[in-house]
């Protein structure tokens, strides 16, 4: 749909990666869309020189981005978000950047199982969220909080949060949520529901599995509501860092969890 519009599917791919991801670079591109580099590098020259994009250097990287000060981004984005909206689960989450790497069964196991004893030790979290629309709206802000967690079972762990949230605009106000992380052993990976609807009506986010030794991600992009859930987790030195991405008819945000 969206290449009749762009001339071809290589620029169609291109400028949704950059929507999803915020940048990108030729191999990049390459390895993870699963397309010719020729084509890709001549389709970023193009859009370079046409204005859409910017280019710099990050050690011997060329990095490419949307140019800020473009005049038709603000209706570009919106006509990426349209176009990526639509698109079939699998193919959406083409688009993520999560870094993969091939373990075998027995060391996912192993991954899984270090990601749980370190989640139901978590006491405290820090968050930051930003919409990456231009348009007004969206959570711009950050916060900080206690965890308090129940278990219920083996397999089980809820997470009670309250703190404080600061917006964009200095306002302070209280907030606070409540998850549900369920680990499933026989399919080693875990998942994450939000219970804002209460435990019987839980909001389902992801799946969550290992992509390499120190991260999980999530199995699949998950629709709820017209919006699509995408999520990583990485189990850094101090702390579990979580990142969501939110893209739907009305979002195009942002979040990053620091739980320690």
């Amino acid at each position: 749909m969206l290449e009749i519009i762009c001339g071809n599917k290589t620029i169609k791919k291109i400028l949704l990666f950059l929507f999803v991801n915020g940048k990108c670079y030729g191999t990049q591109l390459h390895h993870l869309l699963k397309s010719p580099l020729t084509p890709l590098q001549k389709g970023l020259l193009r859009l370079e020189k046409g204005g859409l994009i910017l280019s710099h250097y990050e050690g011997k990287t060329r990095l490419y981005q949307f140019n800020p000060a473009y005049p038709l981004l603000t209706e570009l984005e919106n006509l990426l978000k349209k176009a990526y909206t639509l698109l079939p689960p699998q193919e959406k989450k083409q688009y993520c950047l999560i870094e993969k790497q091939k373990e075998g069964s027995e060391k996912n196991d192993q991954v899984v199982h270090k990601f749980w004893r370190k989640l139901s030790r978590v006491k405290q979290l820090t968050f930051q969220a930003k919409t990456n629309s231009r348009e007004e709206g969206g959570w711009n802000g950050r916060g900080k909080g206690g965890v308090s967690i129940t278990q219920e079972g083996e397999n089980v762990l809820i997470f009670n949060e309250k703190g404080s949230w600061i917006a964009k605009d200095g306002k302070e106000t209280s907030f606070s949520n409540i998850f549900r992380w369920t680990l499933d052993r026989p399919a080693g990976m875990i998942s994450l529901e939000h219970l804002r609807r209460g435990a019987n009506h839980p909001v389902f986010l992801f799946h969550l599995r290992p992509s390499s030794f120190h991260t999980l991600s999530s199995v699949d992009s998950h629709l709820c509501a017209g919006d699509t859930y995408l999520g990583q987790i990485l189990c850094a030195p101090n702390c579990l860092r979580l990142k969501w991405r939110v893209i739907g008819p009305k979002k195009n945000e942002e979040l990053h969890y620091y739980y320690t």
